[in-house]
């Protein structure tokens, strides 16, 4: 998908058209050179990421970064799941968003995402930075993690900004 696209399906995402459950969930779409494996592989997790089967979507997603390690979608979403199942997975969660934006650093989602898991380490001052990174960006991303800041929780209910779809 054209970055044009990508950019107008955060956008409707941000504006809740296509809003589902589960919060925060994962990245644009992304086109790689990646094998057909590891696409198929990937969007087998976003299906499961999509109907809150984390655990189950982690793997799928672990297995996609093992056949095409520069899927920046992919560890992001993995750094999703493994947010979504506990306080026990913030560091490696942490680990996954800072490698999507090494390999992507113009990929909003994992600002996004990193600056609500920030914020739920008690961490203000980093999620506002990742907060002015989105703005610097003008991704509509910006005023979904400003609430979060501001208000130290997710959206109830709970929604997907950014989520990717398959590959």
């Amino acid at each position: 998908m054209s970055k044009v696209l990508n950019a107008l399906y955060t956008l409707l995402l941000s504006s809740s058209l296509l809003a589902s459950p589960a919060y925060s969930a994962g990245s644009g779409s992304y086109h790689s050179n990646s094998s057909t494996s590891a696409e198929k592989l990937y969007n087998q997790g976003v299906a499961l990421m999509m109907d809150k089967k984390f655990s189950k979507a982690e793997k799928k997603f672990r297995s996609a970064i093992k056949k095409d390690t520069s899927l920046a979608e992919a560890h992001n979403n993995l750094a999703y799941t493994l947010r979504k199942q506990g306080s026990k997975n913030y560091k490696s969660a942490l680990t996954h968003y800072n490698k999507a934006i090494n390999l992507n650093p113009k990929l909003p989602e994992p600002y996004m995402y990193r600056g609500v898991l920030y914020v739920q380490m008690g961490d203000k001052q980093r999620a506002l930075a990742d907060h002015q990174t989105l703005v610097d960006m003008r991704s509509p991303l910006a005023a979904e993690l400003e609430y979060v800041v501001k208000n130290g929780r997710e959206k109830t209910p709970d929604q997907f900004f950014g989520v990717s779809d398959k590959l």
